[in-house]
């Protein structure tokens, strides 16, 4: 049986090495300026003419520049540099760093000695080599420190169960809690026949069996499954098979396991040696992207429009008592929750009187929605129609709870009537505006609103959100809102 082996996201890595040249090209430059004192537009033109080092062949130059970069980028992907972050540690990270760039410097010596450059200045090669190696520690130290401050608030972390209730399986969940920048979040463990001796888990931190595995990484939003005892191949073999189909990732402990196993990776969650038999494809480059541009774009609604959001909040506050701002708890990814900022639209006691308009409901099912609902106050019908009620979201977005494309975040009581395949729609990052926004108004049913986004999140792509901002201006200024 074939076994998918575990391996950063093509995109990940891609991004990083990017980066990498890009740091040896400004570190190459700064160097040649400082020797050479000279400015950058006369450097290219030395570069080009070919005297820039007493004539020597601008392709020659060139060569040896891509040289040490490509030296560098394989060096430090057979050091593991592109792996992960979370499966290392910052000072194995920076030593690591810093052997690939003096390796890289090595080699690139040897080849000005081996082409007789005597004219290239050894000094530009080992400034060049001392910035690279600083701006590439310094950038992994930084991202490093960001991301363990998202570990800590329980951002981008990934939540895992442990197959088994022995003494592994204690020491594994021991060590993913106690050393955060790992970034797992446990949520329980799975019990299976024949474990039963073994068994010392307390009764609450069992979240299941076997039997149920793949509906508790459902509603507990897994992203990983670490098998800590030994077990039949054949169990394995299931569980792969089903991990594969819901996209989750499965490792174990090392064992035997008659083989299934063999040719596959060992790969160290801190000090815990672990297979990895399969790990879901992620496009985390279009992600980062994705996270990008939401803080780019929200920053700048919220710059060019605070005028207006300053003379909502004062129209707000003359047009009914109560505070210009709504805050309503909702639910995010991976059943996250936080509070979802609006201008507040309805009367103040609107949540007390929920129960009396009940009756009302257009909506079938989960939802709740009133055309005419009697709650909402003059001002708020016109903010409802263009959706500026919405604009405040943008908050939510920076602080990372929300993007700007996505399905819309429901609230608790919503979700506790979902079934198991409604919790697809929390797999993902909330937004302001999504599929169903531009596409669904038409069809009001639940059914509708569930496909819609599971359509979204099986088929997102940059493209895609671009395309549903683009209709959701389109749908603002037609002003059909409610």
């Amino acid at each position: 049986m074939a076994v998918e082996n575990a391996r950063t996201p093509r995109g990940t890595t891609k991004l990083w090495m990017v980066l990498d040249l890009v740091s040896i090209v400004l570190a190459a430059v700064l160097a040649t300026m400082y020797k050479l004192r000279t400015g950058p537009v006369d450097g290219a033109r030395g570069l080009w003419r070919g005297t820039l080092f007493y004539h020597r062949p601008m392709w020659i130059l060139m060569a040896l520049l891509c040289g040490f970069a490509i030296t560098l980028m394989i060096t430090s992907k057979r050091l593991h540099l592109y792996t992960p972050t979370r499966l290392t540690n910052i000072l194995n990270e920076q030593r690591l760093s810093v052997q690939a760039c003096f390796t890289s410097g090595l080699l690139l010596t040897g080849a000005l000695y081996v082409i007789h450059a005597d004219d290239i200045p050894r000094s530009v090669v080992l400034i060049t080599v001392l910035l690279v190696t600083m701006a590439l520690s310094l950038r992994r130290l930084i991202y490093r420190i960001l991301l363990n401050h998202r570990y800590d608030r329980g951002l981008d972390t990934r939540n895992v169960l442990i197959v088994g209730t022995g003494p592994e399986a204690h020491a594994l969940r021991h060590h993913l809690e106690s050393i955060r920048h790992l970034g797992y979040t446990f949520k329980g463990f799975i019990d299976f026949p024949d474990a039963n001796m073994r068994s010392s888990a307390a009764s609450s931190d069992v979240v299941g069996t076997i039997d149920n595995l793949f509906q508790r990484t459902r509603t507990l939003f897994v992203d990983e499954i670490f098998f800590t005892a030994p077990c039949e191949r054949e169990l394995v073999q299931n569980v792969l098979e089903q991990a594969r189909i819901h996209s989750v990732d499965l490792r174990v402990v090392p064992d035997m396991y008659n083989g299934l196993t063999w040719n596959s990776p060992i790969e160290y969650i801190g000090q815990f040696p672990t297979i990895p038999l399969h790990c879901g494809n992620v496009p985390e480059m279009g992600l980062v992207f994705k996270r990008a541009f939401d803080v780019v774009f929200s920053t700048l609604i919220l710059i060019l429009f605070s005028p207006l959001l300053l003379i909502i909040a004062i129209a707000v506050k003359m047009d009914s008592p109560g505070p210009a701002f709504y805050e309503s708890e909702r639910i995010g990814k991976k059943g996250r929750v936080f509070h979802c900022m609006k201008f507040r639209t309805m009367v103040n006691d609107a949540d007390l009187r929920r129960a009396d308009v009940m009756h009302m409901n257009e909506r079938d099912g989960v939802l709740f929605k009133i055309s005419n609902d009697p709650r909402i106050t003059h001002l708020g019908r016109f903010l409802r129609k263009y959706s500026l009620d919405e604009l405040p979201q943008f908050i939510n977005v920076l602080k990372g709870e929300m993007s700007i494309v996505g399905p819309r975040p429901p609230i608790a009581s919503e979700v506790k009537e979902y079934k198991l395949s409604h919790l697809r729609r929390l797999d993902v990052t909330p937004g302001i505006t999504g599929l169903w926004q531009v596409q669904g108004r038409t069809d009001p049913s639940f059914a509708s609103y569930v496909s819609l986004d599971v359509t979204y999140i099986d088929n997102w792509s940059i493209w895609l959100d671009f395309k549903i901002m683009v209709r959701t201006v389109g749908v603002v200024f037609a002003g059909t809102g409610t």
